[in-house]
């Protein structure tokens, strides 16, 4: 591979020698390689970075290879997800799957399988469509929302969004009718999932249910354990 075509990786993976392992063996492969050691340091890298595919150990500390991957998935629908594990039944494999999985490897595995395994779901990848960017006007029942221009309009009467609401009313856009993660929201937004700023989030999302009230088929929900879901009835 050319260099400044080598493909943009996240590996997560707890176990350090298998980390190191797989990251040297990866990198003389072609790829570029971003190694986290847990799941958080996963999102927090994945969220600053961009990836082409995702590596993903099951079994990690402090957020699993599952929960991650609903993360990835909350607003990154395309990227390619590979899961590694040690548990090798039928239920662990379907579960990973439904969280989105591209492909699925039991430990142990051969490495070449699973460069193999990460070019096939690459080039699948580069073959599908990309989603469209998000317009430039967008429509939600009644309401007509202006990203670029951080505006709301309902009628005559329209409702000028701060950054955090903007960014927060983007990413339910761009995800309409989907569950979008708290975690994700908040360090793609915020940069931190702490408490402070999880509550601050919660007061931003109170006031953008508030200005979309006025038309009942616009719906943003709460989704206890998920996160949020904006939804219009007839559309998603």
């Amino acid at each position: 591979m050319e260099k400044d075509k080598q493909p943009q990786m996240l590996l997560a993976e707890d176990d350090p020698n298998l980390g190191l392992l797989l990251a040297e063996f990866l990198k003389k492969k072609g790829f570029q390689v971003t190694w986290a050691q847990n799941g958080d340091q996963a999102l927090d890298y994945f969220v600053q970075g961009s990836f082409d595919l995702c590596v993903l150990d099951v079994m990690m500390p402090k957020k699993d290879g599952f929960t991650l991957a609903k993360d990835i998935r909350a607003n990154h629908h395309q990227v390619p997800i590979i899961f590694l594990t040690a548990k090798a039944m039928e239920e662990d494999t379907l579960q990973g799957f439904k969280v989105g999985a591209d492909d699925y490897l039991t430990k142990p595995f051969s490495m070449e399988v699973l460069v193999a395994r990460m070019e096939a779901v690459l080039r699948r990848s580069r073959s599908d469509k990309s989603l469209p960017t998000l317009a430039d006007e967008i429509a939600l029942g009644n309401y007509m929302y202006f990203p670029q221009k951080m505006r709301l309009v309902l009628d005559d009467h329209e409702q000028k969004f701060t950054p955090k609401e903007n960014d927060l009313m983007k990413l339910l856009c761009e995800n309409l009718g989907r569950p979008v993660s708290r975690s994700y929201a908040l360090k793609l937004i915020w940069g931190d999932d702490t408490y402070f700023n999880a509550r601050s989030m919660d007061v931003y999302m109170t006031k953008l249910r508030k200005t979309l009230k006025e038309d009942p088929r616009v719906q943003l929900m709460n989704l206890h354990g998920e996160g949020f879901r904006l939804s219009v009835e007839g559309i998603s």
